[in-house]
């Protein structure tokens, strides 16, 4: 009977260590709880397509693959085709294009992955296309050397979230330098890939699609 406790204390002293660390109760956190973020160590890789419609006529894409837990990306575009990894010293330009590919892929996380950023919250604000009545996250990246820790290619710009009140994005304001003026599109068509959810589709002011991901795949 001892020996049986013993094994009971134990398998509970494992289970406790095994749980996830709780996720802090601000609204950045929960805007990347409602897309999935605490099952997000049960993603392996993530692969997409991402096009963006640059005229009427042409349409720019890139194919990623992230495999997640060796920190390798599979990168093919126009120009080239190759893996990298995200730790090596040196980076090829390219990497450049899978932060901005990933950002709009995965915007959501990115607010519990980073950390040089201040944010301020808007109540009751409608949103820029739709008019949709929302709660406003400004997203201030903190200024410095492009690549510090937490600050990504960009650092000082600014992002504007339209949330619903699911904590799910309805549209975002890109502000370069947090200037007072801003580009505005729409986050669209999400759909569940496994354990998280992503969002396709990015329309422009004239309703049309600017920016979608095609061929997603998680695993």
């Amino acid at each position: 009977m001892k020996k049986y406790l013993y094994l009971v204390l134990a398998l509970i002293a494992v289970h406790a260590c095994q749980q996830k660390p709780q996720l802090p109760d601000t609204l950045p956190f929960k805007v990347a709880k409602a897309y999935g973020i605490e099952n997000f160590d049960q993603v392996n890789s993530i692969a997409y397509t991402w096009n963006v419609q640059r005229d009427s006529v042409n349409v720019v894409s890139r194919d990623w693959k992230w495999n997640v837990k060796d920190s390798t990306v599979y990168y093919s575009g126009p120009d080239t085709t190759f893996t990298y990894s995200l730790t090596a010293d040196s980076l090829p330009k390219q990497d450049g294009a899978f932060i901005n590919d990933k950002y709009w892929a995965m915007m959501p996380f990115q607010l519990a992955w980073d950390s040089g950023y201040t944010h301020e919250i808007t109540e009751n604000v409608p949103s820029p296309l739709k008019g949709t009545n929302s709660t406003k996250l400004t997203i201030i990246y903190n200024s410095g050397e492009p690549k510090s820790p937490g600050m990504g290619y960009t650092p000082g710009d600014a992002y504007d979230l339209y949330l619903d009140e699911n904590h799910m994005i309805l549209e975002w304001t890109f502000r370069r330098g947090n200037g007072a003026e801003g580009r505005t599109w729409t986050w669209e068509n999400v759909n569940q890939f496994g354990p998280i959810k992503l969002a396709q589709d990015h329309m422009g002011p004239d309703g049309k699609r600017f920016i979608w991901l095609s061929n997603v795949k998680v695993e």
